[in-house]
């Protein structure tokens, strides 16, 4: 609650609301004088005092330990919760995260601002773009990251419905009648904007990703305990996460595997950015790098299409029969002038914030093998 809606009536509260005006008003920037301090709390609070009494009860404050200087301007507040910078990046991490929907977004941006002084609110003038970024529709996703990490601490299975988006960008069940998975739950990860769950299907003994901004219905399974991540075969000597990060770009599902790439000299940075600085260098000139490194081979599979330009795969041969496959199949699309759709061209599907066109994937057996989105034990 804002002090400004509450009525002092004790002058024990002095020292709070001092404070509080000191919180809202002041920075290394901007002092008060005792007399600028006595006129906020009569224009305020209704409350009138004398200079003194404010010199006491900011020596009071000092005593308690709160870092408040004076100078010849007057007095400010020189340390609180968090400095502007801080709250920059928590406020854009909040703006930019895709898990949360718009109101959850907006929400948690005042609460934030709040927390700043009055000189705070005109440095983040850009969260009125807040509209025009993509965030989730699941109106569940916070619920959904709390009772999972309640399950998590009471080391719990969980069961829930997962979706996925249709032709109207809705959620619907992926599979039949509300399919409940039921998983262990190990870890909540942030990657790309986004939140996903690490867990293993209680029938599989392998690791599974879950995006939690696309699942519904979350119940902790009381009397049903988690099953210990040691005992997953692949697992038995210990599991780390940010190398399991790390391996995992994209957050595909499977294990990982030896890869070894030449790359040119100048992606050094983008290995480092996706891949950390757990790699090794086998051979390097002056144009080109080899590098060995351990991930996830259907990830790698996109990430080398996405840098297949600057980037050759030297091993596995299964990951370079799968790129040759995909870059065939990307030729052959693109070899002819394409096939006008006639009268659909352009046609959109008007959502509210979202300007999407309707293309319906299609069925997944007439996608190239090398395309296809590691299934998830969606068959399970």
């Amino acid at each position: 609650m804002k002090m400004e809606n509450i009525i002092p009536t004790d002058k024990k509260c002095l020292n709070i609301l001092i404070l509080e005006i000191l919180k809202e008003y002041t920075d290394e920037e901007h002092c008060l004088t005792q007399q600028a301090i006595l006129g906020i709390l009569d224009s305020k609070y209704a409350m009138e005092y004398d200079r003194r009494t404010v010199k006491a009860n900011i020596e009071s404050l000092k005593d308690l330990g709160y870092a408040i200087q004076h100078t010849s301007s007057g007095y400010y507040l020189s340390e609180r919760e968090f400095d502007d910078a801080e709250l920059r990046m928590l406020i854009d991490s909040v703006l930019f995260n895709k898990s949360l929907s718009h109101t959850q977004a907006d929400r948690l941006i005042k609460k934030l601002k709040q927390l700043g002084n009055a000189y705070f609110h005109g440095k983040v003038k850009h969260i009125c773009h807040l509209h025009a970024l993509q965030h989730n529709s699941n109106p569940q996703t916070m619920l959904n990251i709390d009772r999972i990490s309640d399950a998590i601490a009471q080391n719990r299975q969980i069961s829930f419905v997962y979706n996925s988006y249709d032709i109207n960008l809705k959620l619907q069940p992926r599979k039949a009648d509300n399919y409940k998975y039921i998983v262990n739950p190990y870890y909540l990860v942030a990657n790309n904007g986004r939140y996903y769950l690490i867990a293993n299907h209680s029938r599989h003994d392998d690791i599974s990703h879950y995006r939690v901004d696309k699942i519904t219905n979350v119940y902790i399974l009381d009397d049903t305990p988690a099953r210990p991540l040691r005992t997953l075969p692949e697992y038995a000597n210990g599991y780390d996460l940010p190398r399991h990060m790390a391996e995992h770009i994209y957050m595909f599902s499977g294990k990982s595997t030896y890869i070894t790439m030449r790359i040119e000299p100048f992606m050094m940075d983008d290995i480092i950015d996706w891949f950390g600085k757990d790699f090794s260098i086998l051979e390097s000139n002056e144009n080109h790098i080899t590098i060995a490194l351990h991930c996830n081979e259907e990830a790698m599979l996109y990430w080398a299409l996405q840098y297949g330009k600057y980037v050759e795969i030297l091993q596995p041969d299964s990951l370079r029969e799968k790129l040759r496959s995909a870059a065939q199949n990307i030729y052959s699309k693109y070899v002819n002038p394409p096939q006008q759709p006639g009268n659909l061209q352009n046609k959109c599907v008007q959502q509210p914030e979202i300007n999407a066109c309707s293309n319906q994937k299609a069925p997944l057996s007439k996608v190239p093998a090398a395309f296809r989105r590691a299934p998830n034990h969606d068959n399970a």
